[in-house]
């Protein structure tokens, strides 16, 4: 059983090194990360908009990104947002929604086709369909990254609020330090499975994607932690590139999450191909 279990791994890693080369995985990355780039401050823009009506401060939503970003990238995101919300006008909103959208369904759309090349399909799905699906998705990844946002802050706050009049503020703190990673994480892992069960044209089962999540979850994580790490230590973009060092680290970010996206999208492919041998 576990020689059986040996040589599964080795064929994964074996097919997942001969699919980098094979499906583009590179380009498709970069390719992402550009849609990604051009989605995500329409994106923060549209959920800074909304703050104003909710009981959550600015700091406490950046401090949610803060976690996983660069200080570089952080730098940048800070700077765009408080100079476009410092000249925002009434259609501000609007904009960003549109933008969103837009932006983020190409996203989407690069993301569908990267996962159809794992699973060796064809889009056949009608522009209607595929352009519907696409905007879906957009919504349900806005919602769960509200969600991701929100619940970390309010559940502090409701967790301070009830532990200080116990006694216990200071432990909790410390609790939540853990407790905010691991809903995080399951956010995360909700979010990856429902994008590799919808998006490949494909009919799959929602249990076939918890593979391919399981890994995105963590290898994004710890990419995200360890890319953060030596930035922030071992490297300095800014001398190398100046004044556009942050936006190279934010590319460089956004390219090692679309290219965990796709491997963990070929990672579903390859146990669902070993699945229907085995039947």
């Amino acid at each position: 059983m576990e020689k059986r279990g040996n040589k599964m791994k080795h064929s994964l890693l074996k097919m997942l090194w001969h699919r980098i080369d094979e499906d583009d995985l590179p380009g498709l990355s970069a390719q992402m990360a550009y849609y990604f780039l051009l989605s995500m401050f329409p994106l923060l823009i549209f959920v800074f908009s909304l703050l104003p009506y909710l009981p959550i401060p600015h700091q406490d939503l950046l401090d949610v990104i803060k976690g996983f970003a660069p200080v570089e990238v952080m730098d940048l995101i800070e700077k765009t947002l408080h100079d476009i919300m410092n000249h925002r006008h009434g259609g501000l909103l609007s904009f960003s929604i549109i933008g969103t959208i837009w932006s983020s369904s190409n996203g989407i759309s690069a993301v569908v086709k990267a996962f159809n090349k794992a699973y060796d399909v064809k889009e056949t799905r009608s522009f209607i369909v595929s352009s519907g699906m696409a905007i879906l998705l957009n919504i349900g990844m806005i919602f769960v990254f509200v969600i991701v946002i929100i619940l970390p802050i309010f559940g502090k706050e409701i967790g301070v609020y009830i532990f200080s009049n116990m006694g216990f503020k200071v432990q909790f703190l410390k609790f939540w330090a853990a407790l905010r990673w691991f809903i995080s994480t399951v956010m995360l892992f909700l979010l990856f499975t429902g994008l590799y069960w919808i998006a490949p044209n494909t009919k799959l089962r929602c249990r076939s994607a918890f593979a391919g999540a399981a890994f995105s979850t963590i290898g994004w994580i710890v990419s995200s932690v360890a890319l953060s790490f030596y930035v922030d230590n071992f490297s300095n973009f800014s001398i190398t590139y100046g004044s556009i060092g942050a936006i190279i680290v934010l590319m460089l970010w956004l390219y090692i999450t679309a290219f965990i996206i796709v491997l963990g999208g070929e990672v579903n492919a390859f146990y669902s191909e070993r699945n229907k041998k085995n039947c």
